[in-house]
């Protein structure tokens, strides 16, 4: 059964009792929407505009099909596909079967995947043939000796491999006369259980597999809603890989209140801003290295974005200058928010907060949630001083798959969460965070957080990009090295950088004592967040 790791009979009964939890199925609005809203679009994607209606339609068909292939409620169904409406409606499939739903990255190569795949023990595969200049099917196939539990490889496309199962013919199926013995009422999840497992970056050994069920997902999507002010009006985009997070919003939420959502089949600035213009859409959810290609876009002011009420940035921390510059040369409001894959969504900062405020800060907890900074020793630190961050709450995932260790080393005994990410709360309650615990440089005893040098740092007219990693010194153990991505035909040197720094007056032993340029900054998570592990390889490499 799917059970929940962390999540015990009591604590379930209680979140119950208090409101957070409810008998709710995230298919449910899917089907509710078909009924209320059968000819208002649903979803679109480069190839596919459907309405709610349609919608059902499908996730009616993939879940019988399926069914038909003789997959069963906690079985899991993998998929390594490209954004696509096939991708967000098999999850919702899934879910009405009572199937586990496990969408890994595009990017992740052999090695990845076997070990998730083999740590999952995974039923069934979805996959394109081939994508850009990756062959899927092959790369499955020399991993299929070693993963026993895996029986069928489902394709999406025109063309399939002989032995496999065409996505496109199951949807091209009718419904009429199909059945299924308890479809969907005695199939599909129930909410206090698993309907899908995400996994890590792996940026610190192999990924792990985090549990998401039912009532986590149902209970943030409350705090979304009020927030941003969602309706059936709205259109929000999905720009990054699909069901990372920072598209909660389009998949999770959007469906509950009947919003559309856009799907850009793989990032590009010309390409966001295009679906943006075209499909007017009025909440962008995207990182912050995505949001800075689209404001340097040469060209910007051809496209119309004057629908985007929101821009919301999650998966790292958000310059005050972009999101500054966002809102005075597109328009909209920027909006922070801080989550994890381990943990889902955590705060919200709210939208009438003034620019000042709103931008630098991560916000205060979502509905139920909880949060304190903690020392190393995991007492709670004064208002202001920096610590880790702990979180607790109903909208928390439940775990790690099948890794009770990992899970008992992540979560307190009292339920608190270990974030791993540094930050500070203030006076009024509002979160700020500083940075990744293990990315923390301690320069002779002394404490420097790379995002507060990163934030100056971007507001330089000649610096697009920056990160600063730890180097090894065999004086003070540690110092602090700037890895730079100029703006076009711009450069920058070390004597440059410094005096910059100078100026805004910080203390000295936080200033980068190395400057590195170069063309581009290696990313993880699909592109969401800086790999600063290979930095950090590097740059030791270096001073070999």
């Amino acid at each position: 059964m799917a059970k929940m790791s962390r999540y015990t009979p009591g604590m379930i009964d209680q979140y119950r009792a208090q409101g957070f939890w409810n008998d709710t199925n995230l298919a449910d609005y899917w089907d509710r929407n078909a009924k209320r809203y059968p000819h208002a679009e649903a979803i679109v994607d480069s190839r596919n505009r459907l309405t709610w209606s349609q919608a059902g339609q499908w996730i009616d068909r993939l879940a019988l099909g399926l069914l038909e292939q003789g997959l069963r409620k906690d079985d899991i169904v993998a998929s390594q596909l490209p954004n696509c409406i096939e991708l967000c409606l098999l999850r919702v499939a899934c879910e009405k079967t009572g199937i586990m739903f496990l969408p890994a990255m595009p990017n992740l190569r052999r090695n990845e995947m076997e070990y998730i795949l083999g740590r999952c023990g995974a039923k069934a595969m979805v996959i394109p043939w081939t994508a850009g200049k990756i062959n899927y099917f092959d790369a499955l196939q020399k991993m299929r000796p070693r993963l026993p539990e895996l029986e069928h490889i489902f394709v999406v496309g025109d063309r399939v491999p002989p032995g496999t199962i065409s996505m496109d013919q199951i949807l091209a199926q009718p419904l009429t006369g199909r059945q299924f013995p308890g479809y969907p009422d005695q199939t599909k999840c129930p909410p206090t259980e698993i309907f899908l497992l995400l996994h890590t970056t792996g940026s610190t050994g192999f990924p792990k597999l985090v549990e998401y069920p039912i009532c986590s997902r149902v209970c943030s999507n409350k705090d979304q809603i009020k927030v941003f002010r969602l309706t059936r009006n709205d259109t929000v985009a999905i720009l990054g890989p699909a069901l990372a997070g920072p598209n909660n919003v389009p998949n999770f939420t959007a469906p509950e209140v009947g919003a559309k959502i856009a799907i850009l089949d793989h990032f590009s600035p010309e390409g966001a801003l295009q679906l943006i213009a075209e499909e007017k859409v009025t909440f962008v959810s995207a990182v912050p290295a995505q949001l800075t290609l689209m404001l340097e876009h040469p060209m910007l002011s051809d496209y119309d974005l004057s629908s985007v009420r929101y821009w919301y940035s999650v998966g790292a921390s958000l310059p005050d200058k972009l999101g500054s510059d966002i809102e005075e040369k597109i328009g909209g409001v920027a909006i922070v928010g801080y989550g994890l894959t381990d943990w889902g969504g955590m705060t919200l900062t709210p939208p009438e907060l003034p620019r000042k405020i709103r931008l630098a800060s991560a916000g205060k907890p979502i509905w139920g949630s909880q949060i304190k900074v903690v020392d190393d020793d995991g007492r709670e630190v004064a208002r202001g001083e920096a610590g880790e961050v702990w979180g607790k709450g109903p909208c928390c995932v439940s775990g790690y798959f099948n890794d009770p260790e990992a899970t008992r080393q992540a979560w307190t005994e009292d339920g608190w969460f270990r974030t791993g990410d540094l930050g500070r709360i203030d006076e009024r309650g509002f979160l700020a965070i500083v940075g990744r615990k293990k990315d923390m440089i301690i320069r002779g005893g002394s404490n420097i957080y790379p995002v507060e040098i990163e934030n100056l740092l971007l507001t330089h007219p000649r610096i697009l990009h920056v990160a600063i990693v730890k180097m090894p010194d065999p004086v003070m153990g540690e110092k602090a090295c700037a890895y730079v991505v100029p703006r076009p035909g711009r450069t920058i040197t070390f004597a440059e950088m410094t005096a910059f720094l100078k100026d805004k007056e910080i203390a000295d032993y936080k200033l980068p004592e190395r400057l590195e340029v170069v063309d581009s900054l290696p990313m993880a998570g699909g592109g969401q967040k800086v790999d600063k592990k290979i930095l950090e390889k590097d740059i030791e490499a270096k001073l070999l």
